[in-house]
């Protein structure tokens, strides 16, 4: 409430509650409008199209942003980077179409709406451009760590993949997360096995969690470790933020389940014209 009673153009904050809030417009406008013209059996209206190609660069806007309240801070070497908010984006247009072919894939099993073989395969070539593009920066990210040797931003990829000073709760997860990014890769670079759709969601569910740890656990903990003393305070999830975590997906799924309920329902009524 502060950021809305308090506005402060300089602060960061700020300029991220409004890019999400007016997302969180956007997408409540067109669905809404589109979904209902599909319901109808007409053409949406053409106002709806401005708003529709508005949402594209401020998609961008939002990683765009988050990634300064990052990179923004000098304290922290780990976020101190150029290529944060590239970081922010790869991993977005990857991780964000991965979940849709997953969930199209599970329609297409439970309902009668099929989302077409096509438009699935266009996403997965849109998830293998910009997961090629996450692990390229990730490596970027390593070669200047360490070929300028600069303890600062060495640490926390020490600390994340092999740990320090007996310190190594994350590196199994670290690891993990490597392991199933290239995984993914190697099914997703050739287009024979991305064709398979059995292989393409085991490829879009092995990016999924590994970009989920990656920026859950590696980009986060790994920035505050070590702290800014050169002291390491490792971290690791309680039982209540766990429990915590597991409501917030909980009710995001319910959310998702019931917007596509609502979708499928139309879809499967016939009115949508393509």
């Amino acid at each position: 409430m502060n950021v809305v009673l308090h506005p402060t153009p300089s602060s960061v904050m700020l300029w991220d509650s409004v890019v999400l809030a007016g997302y969180l417009a956007l997408n409540i406008v067109i669905g809404w409008t589109t979904l209902g013209a599909d319901r109808k059996g007409v053409h949406p209206p053409q106002w709806v199209k401005p708003l529709i190609y508005l949402s594209v660069p401020w998609a961008v806007s939002i990683h765009t942003v988050t990634a300064f309240l990052y990179a923004g801070i000098p304290g922290r070497h780990f976020w101190l980077t150029a290529v944060m908010a590239a970081r922010f984006l790869s991993s977005a247009f990857a991780g964000g179409p991965a979940l849709l072919i997953i969930l199209s894939l599970i329609v297409r099993k439970v309902t009668k709406f099929d989302p077409g073989y096509e438009p699935i395969q266009a996403l997965g070539r849109i998830v293998t451009y910009a997961m090629f593009a996450n692990v390229f920066l990730l490596g970027l990210e390593f070669f200047t760590a360490f070929y300028s040797n600069i303890p600062g931003h060495i640490s926390p990829f020490m600390y994340l993949y092999r740990g320090i000073e007996g310190h190594d709760k994350l590196v199994p997860i670290m690891w993990t997360s490597s392991i199933l990014a290239v995984v993914s890769l190697f099914i997703l670079v050739f287009p024979g096995f991305r064709r398979n759709e059995n292989l393409l969601a085991v490829a879009c569910a092995s990016l999924f969690i590994s970009l989920w740890i990656d920026k859950g656990f590696g980009l986060v903990v790994g920035g505050f470790v070590p702290n800014m003393f050169e002291g390491i305070t490792e971290y690791w999830p309680t039982v209540p933020e766990a429990i915590i975590t597991l409501g917030v997906w909980a009710i995001g799924f319910l959310v998702l389940t019931v917007l596509y309920k609502v979708a499928v329902s139309v879809r499967e009524e016939g009115g949508y014209h393509e």
